[in-house]
């Protein structure tokens, strides 16, 4: 697998394959009623490691779209993360079972530290740690409400008890096609020392371009949504430019 990896994104809806605008679930575009079709193509394009969200299960604190995220990992021959209301230990467990490789971590990781600490002890080459920021400080409950804790902080300290992956959204910039806030993903990477996948607001091969560059500071990878779907960004295209294919 490639040092820097894109992750088709594909966030599940009411069984369908959507895009929220800045986590508004009132700014709904559908782009496929078939999210495994839509997996099965990103891995025909060449897709190394496809990126799922159950939005449903965001919202209701519990996973909701399992059955259709399990026939997705096991009908694709790359791996699976997935990220979306995961909160317990059995919520893990389950979808580890159904052949997901990765699960993020995300609300959870400020609400319930014991709950993170306890995943990241048992699984944590597991496991990616989500961390939504706004101007600087964490946000959760989809985006909802906005934490008093810094992004940095929590990396650092997450980092410390066994993450190993951090996937960080600058909320301004999703869905926005305003690019992504390289900066920051940087100086998470500086504090946590660790792999940060930068999540929100890739919308051109350039930006995939500038992010790949800092892939030896710890920038692995980027999750590419919306500018695949609206065609700015080629997939097959993209790999090859970034020499992966």
């Amino acid at each position: 697998m490639s040092s820097f990896i894109v992750y088709p994104a594909i966030d599940i809806r009411d069984g369908k394959c959507v895009r929220l605008q800045q986590g508004d679930y009132n700014q709904e575009t559908i782009f496929s009623d078939s999210p495994l079709k839509v997996a099965q193509s990103w891995e025909a394009q060449g897709g190394e490691f496809i990126h799922l969200v159950d939005l449903d299960g965001a919202k209701a604190g519990h996973p909701v779209n399992d059955a259709i995220i399990g026939a997705i990992a096991s009908s694709v021959n790359v791996p699976v993360q997935v990220g979306g209301g995961l909160r317990t230990l059995a919520d893990v467990e389950k979808l580890l079972g159904l052949g997901v490789s990765r699960l993020i971590i995300g609300t959870a990781a400020i609400n319930d530290r014991e709950f993170t600490e306890a995943v990241l002890g048992k699984y944590g080459d597991k496991v990616a740690i989500g961390i939504d920021a706004r101007n600087g400080f964490v946000a959760t409950h989809g985006w909802l409400e906005t934490s008093e804790v810094r992004a940095e902080d929590l990396a650092k300290e997450l980092a410390a008890k066994g993450a190993e992956t951090f996937i960080y959204t600058d909320i301004s910039r999703d869905g926005m096609m305003q690019g992504p806030n390289v900066e920051g993903i940087l100086s998470m990477a500086a504090a946590s020392g660790k792999t940060v996948i930068a999540s929100g607001g890739v919308t051109s091969l350039d930006d995939l371009l500038r992010l790949n560059v800092h892939s030896s500071s710890g920038i692995g990878g980027a999750i590419v949504g919306k500018a695949l779907y609206t065609g700015n960004i080629d997939l097959g295209g993209a790999l090859k430019a970034l020499g992966q294919k």
